[in-house]
């Protein structure tokens, strides 16, 4: 039988010629993945390998030294794991907005399991008395929110619109995203076309998009004023393909809704997306941070309030609480839910969507909670005048290491944590448990991202000992 030879980007192309920075050829089995996607190589020095995945016998070339390891570019694949698939999509090993896509979803979110139970048992040194199943959705079509940049490129004569190239500052010329949600997926290539015939082609860096339940909105940077020709173009645009354009020319307080020809934009409903098992509607600005995965937050808000499980009549206090997406949930099953953030435009946003909601029993406090919540002199922050049996955690990447000694002074019953972060989560973790009196009941992942790196996953933590 002869071996299976692919090539890392498009299986069945034929090796391209060694730079002249590239090392000789090598063969090796890879063993595991980085955080960042990459096959590892042992034996000698280590060496990652993009694309690369475990259980393979690769070819390979060095292409830049570390003190501790090698990065090197995928020749060849001699033997491929059983595992690994064809890239749905034709950009996939340039562009840089996935990085697994050759790796079976089910595949990638074993890997990511195991990327949480690792840093677990490394860093905080517990294990969860419970893996909880992990959660998933859609692995295509399943973004409705992001960021993609834009640049007119001179030799082509035209706007490139995309994610940033791996590891590259370029964009990506994409023609269609496979993991955009619809109809945002195959508006690539007609807004490269749109923006090019712009008189400010080369003053459009950025389109951030988010698509609603109830409508696609699309904020272009600008850096110039559109001329009243390129205002009509974009209110063309924005019939054709009826979606909402936005123009934003500096800070986030900057972004505007595009005029229409009669000089204000028609009166239109807010951004909204709902949560069908509690009832929610909640509504959002198209700069908003909102869970990229709309299947999975349901998914997820579900089980949070389930694994919370705050008894009727009692009082949570939701840190990091965004626009409401947690807070209002559990608003339907405990007495009184407190939200803490340090977006002032979102608390202002998640008090607007408890009223929409008709919830009194939802307020929320601006508070800089990367901050040790007490204030100066040892006085009490106001949202923490009384007691919370119920606490739900769901900070940015850094985590919450500041707030962990707070939350362990309110003795609590019950922590939730949702981290985006197995790194951060697992440090708070091992914080809780070996300095607060804190046992892991329970942790798991869930597929927010599919084909990329990122590992979302939640825990559940309880007092070693029941407080009296």
């Amino acid at each position: 039988m002869g071996r299976a030879i692919l090539n890392a980007r498009d299986p069945g192309a034929t090796p391209t010629r060694r730079a002249a920075t590239e090392g000789p050829d090598e063969e090796g089995t890879v063993a595991a993945l980085t955080h960042e996607g990459e096959g590892i190589v042992r034996g000698g020095k280590t060496v990652f390998v993009q694309g690369a995945l475990p259980g393979e016998r690769i070819r390979f070339r060095r292409t830049k030294r570390h003190r501790q390891h090698d990065d090197a570019r995928l020749v060849e694949v001699l033997e491929p794991a059983p595992d690994r698939v064809q890239p749905r999509c034709a950009h996939f090993g340039v562009c840089g907005g996935c990085a697994l896509q050759h790796l079976a979803p089910e595949s990638q979110l074993a890997a990511k399991q195991l990327e949480l139970r690792d840093s677990l048992e490394r860093v905080a040194h517990a294990l969860p008395d419970e893996w909880l199943e992990p959660l998933r959705g859609p692995v295509w079509n399943y973004r409705r929110r992001a960021r993609l940049g834009a640049k007119y490129v001179t030799r082509k004569g035209r706007v490139v619109v995309g994610f940033r190239e791996r590891l590259s500052p370029y964009v990506a010329a994409l023609e269609r995203c496979e993991v955009l949600a619809a109809p945002a997926d195959a508006l690539i290539t007609p807004l490269s076309e749109m923006l090019t015939s712009l008189s400010i082609r080369e003053r459009v860096p950025q389109i951030e998009v988010a698509v609603a339940d109830n409508a696609v909105a699309l904020v272009l940077r600008v850096m110039q004023p559109p001329s009243e020709n390129d205002l009509a173009t974009l209110r063309a645009f924005e019939r054709a393909h009826g979606v909402r354009l936005y123009l934003q020319t500096g800070g986030l307080d900057t972004v505007r809704r595009l005029e229409s020809e009669a000089g204000t934009a028609a009166e239109e409903p807010p951004l909204v997306y709902r949560l069908p098992r509690f009832d929610l509607e909640l509504e959002f600005a198209p700069t908003d941070f909102v869970q990229i995965n709309g299947v999975v937050n349901e998914a997820l808000v579900s089980r949070a309030v389930e694994l919370l499980a705050p008894e009727p009549g009692a009082a949570v206090l939701d840190l990091f609480c965004g626009l409401g997406n947690f807070t209002l949930a559990l608003a339907r099953r405990a007495g009184r839910v407190v939200g803490v953030e340090g977006d002032r435009e979102l608390v202002a946003r998640a008090a607007v969507n408890a009223r929409r909601n008709g919830l009194a029993n939802a307020t929320f406090h601006v508070a800089d909670l990367a901050r040790l919540a007490e204030q100066p002199g040892g006085a009490v922050a106001p949202w923490l005048d009384s007691a919370f049996p119920y606490v739900l955690l769901d900070p940015p990447r850094a985590g919450a290491r500041e707030m962990l000694p707070t939350v362990a002074r309110l003795r609590p019953k019950r922590v939730l944590y949702i981290s985006c972060h197995p790194g951060s989560l697992a440090r708070d973790i091992g914080m809780l448990v070996s300095e607060h009196g804190f046992r892991l009941r329970a942790a798991g992942v869930l597929d927010m991202f599919p084909h990329t790196t990122h590992v979302e996953s939640i825990a559940v933590l309880e007092p070693s000992q029941a407080p009296a």
